[in-house]
């Protein structure tokens, strides 16, 4: 059976919107992206409106009025419908993405693959889309994670006290608009419900630490500044590793320095604080907190704000370092497995971050 164009205009029409978008938003994320986001929702809550509107009319017609109602085209009746749905996707498309950016460990990124379950799932649920306690809800999500990202872009910071604020304001504009909407449609309950499952997330460290961005980060040794960039000694990865380019394995002589550089984008605006957690593997008492250093971060430069630590005397074994906000929440994580014992210079390749 050959399948028509259109039957592939809705798949065409997905991934070429969520290609867009993932070409549009780019390697980091831009005031220009929070606002389209707002942009959406405020589209979003319009179609609500009127949807609500257009119900509440509808049941308070004359038979004549219902008759004349139900001559119309097809795609009148639906028009608003197929709109709303476009507006959803292309806010859980844009959200999925810029989370994604931020998602650098496994709880974040599994709450990423949360809201690409949320955009695949929108381009089959178009025919729910009248029921609306599920369309309230899904605004209501969408306002909430919105929020979530504007809030600390036009308050300069990170603060907690803003991802609940921000929490809170999201699910407060769905109830009233809800509200105001004729004939007051739907329940508004399971959006206070969204908004209580988030904040328990972002206590669990689920939700990464919006709007900030991981550009790169590295474990290594003589770490030298020149020319406005970081040039840190790594060693290179195996030759039965051709996957990777360079090795999580560290050697360094007794007593040597290992330092840790780490790259993070934040719009510009945000300045807060970053710090490293250095911590080691007992195999009885499992992680190990053995030091948390900090760093100030300024947001704009595209290539991300830098910062280092660094231990010395360090013992051999598995260590990881944790980049963290100021309440412990976890940006990424790196993994290695530092030997004390000097490796060969022909191992060794400067590494500009």
């Amino acid at each position: 059976m050959t399948l028509s164009l259109k039957n592939l205009l809705p798949a065409i029409a997905f991934f070429g919107g969520f290609l867009w978008d993932a070409l549009t938003i780019g390697r980091q994320i831009n005031p220009s992206d929070l606002w389209f986001l707002a942009g959406y929702l405020l589209a979003a809550g319009l179609i609500l409106y009127w949807m609500g509107h257009r119900s509440y009319a509808h049941a308070s017609m004359s038979g004549m009025d219902l008759l004349k109602q139900s001559v119309r085209p097809e795609w009148q009746k639906n028009a608003p419908i197929f709109i709303l749905q476009f507006l959803f996707g292309s806010l859980f498309s844009c959200l999925f993405i810029m989370y994604f950016k931020s998602a650098n460990h496994f709880l974040a990124l599994f709450w990423s693959l949360g809201l690409g379950f949320l955009l695949v799932a929108n381009e089959f649920i178009d025919h729910q889309y009248q029921r609306f306690t599920l369309t309230w809800a899904l605004f209501g999500l969408c306002a909430i994670l919105v929020f979530n990202f504007l809030l600390p872009f036009i308050l300069g910071n990170i603060l907690p006290l803003w991802f609940y604020l921000s929490t809170l304001t999201g699910a407060t504009l769905t109830h009233f608009l809800r509200k105001k909407t004729p004939g007051c449609p739907g329940r508004a309950w399971p959006v206070w419900a969204i908004a209580g499952v988030l904040s328990l997330a972002y206590i669990l460290d689920f939700i990464p630490p919006v709007p900030l961005v991981k550009r790169d980060m590295q474990i290594g040794l003589n770490l030298e500044k020149h020319n406005g960039e970081m040039l840190i000694s790594v060693e290179k990865s195996p030759w039965y590793k051709p996957w990777r380019l360079f090795s999580n394995d560290l050697h360094v002589p007794v007593g040597g320095r290992v330092y840790c550089v780490s790259a993070v984008f934040a719009p510009r605006g945000i300045s807060t604080s970053l710090y490293h957690r250095w911590e080691h593997h007992d195999e009885k008492q499992g992680w190990q907190a053995a030091s948390r250093i900090g760093f100030g971060l300024s947001g704009g430069r595209q290539g991300g704000f830098r910062g280092y630590t660094y231990k010395q005397n360090i013992q051999s074994g598995e260590w990881r370092v944790k980049v963290e906000t100021e309440d412990g929440r976890t940006l990424t994580v790196y993994h290695f497995n530092l030997f004390t014992e000097p490796a060969s210079d022909t191992h060794l390749e400067a590494r500009s971050i």
